[in-house]
């Protein structure tokens, strides 16, 4: 069989191409074909089978998809699917008379409820979603990371001159290190945690606080305090809790407060004892004082 040269069909292809979609291309809209548009009860047998056990609805309208193929839709009555519409695309060969059935589809119409738009799952991420047994990749062109080089020049060498790699691929980047800084300076170990506002005295000066490496030792390090709520966490240099090492005031005891002494609803009396001591009494009038101590005990509680 002839055989085109490859120049010449490369040739055609280009020009196909251009025309496919540069602006020279000229869209024909097609005609509706008269057999395919009145196979409207062979369309809804189709959609009748596809929704079994249920029916398709009215029907919508039809579109001419190319010579000789038109899609029949007919309104979905599956209370799940409000707003849907059954497509049905029939054809026929050229110069024939039978319409076939060619796919049906459940297709969303305009009022359809739609499920929210797709979002990759590294912008789904979110802190904890990580468990044990799970693998978090991390992107080539990640910007928190940069190349971990023991032998830097001046262009990188502030990246590096905090943390020179040591065999590592990629260590933290600038951005890498101001995202992580403002994370945790905002967090629960920043200074504006509730726990930070009452505390005596602010992490600098704790002897439990181990400053961290790198740039990152201006401002952070790590709670050794295991007493601290923050034992074993990033907190800031201002942070702050009440296990400070060089809080000097110790709880009390007990619990409960000095008793109050209202000396004010009362005159205080001496007891009869000290009267007796103070004051002679006449041997008749002694037993008159002695009932009337007594009875005195006796109001007080005593026997």
């Amino acid at each position: 069989m002839p055989q085109s040269s490859p120049a010449r069909s490369a040739s055609a292809s280009t020009a196909s191409a251009h025309t496919a979609s540069g602006p020279a291309r000229r869209a024909r809209t097609p005609a509706v074909d008269t057999a395919c548009a009145e196979a409207v009860d062979l369309a809804r047998d189709a959609a009748d089978d596809t929704a079994w056990p249920g029916q398709a609805g009215e029907h919508l309208g039809l579109r001419a998809d190319g010579d000789r193929v038109v899609t029949h839709c007919f309104e979905c009555l599956d209370p799940a699917y409000v707003g849907w519409q059954w497509a049905v695309t029939v054809t026929r060969a050229s110069r024939a008379k039978v319409v076939t059935v060619s796919e049906t589809v459940l297709l969303p119409g305009d009022d359809a409820l739609l499920a929210p738009p797709w979002v990759p799952w590294l912008e789904r991420l979110r802190p904890g979603d990580l468990g044990p047994g799970d693998l978090l990749p991390t992107a080539s062109d990640d910007v928190r990371l940069a190349p971990g080089y023991t032998q830097v020049d001046e262009s990188v060498e502030r990246e590096a001159q905090w943390e020179p790699g040591l065999g590592r691929v990629r260590v933290l980047s600038q951005e890498g290190r101001d995202e992580a800084a403002a994370r945790w300076y905002e967090g629960v170990g920043g200074p504006r945690a509730p726990i930070a506002a009452s505390a005596p005295a602010q992490c600098s000066t704790c002897g439990f606080y181990v400053a961290l490496a790198g740039e990152l030792r201006k401002l952070f390090g790590v709670c050794a305090n295991e007493y601290a709520p923050d034992d074993g966490r990033v907190v800031s240099a201002d942070h702050g809790c009440g296990a400070h090492s060089e809080a000097v005031s110790l709880p009390a005891v007990s619990e409960h407060n000095p008793p109050v002494i209202d000396e004010l609803g009362y005159e205080v009396l001496p007891s009869p004892s000290r009267i007796e001591d103070a004051v002679p009494v006449p041997e008749g009038e002694a037993s008159v004082v002695e009932d009337a101590a007594s009875l005195d005990e006796e109001a007080l509680g005593h026997s």
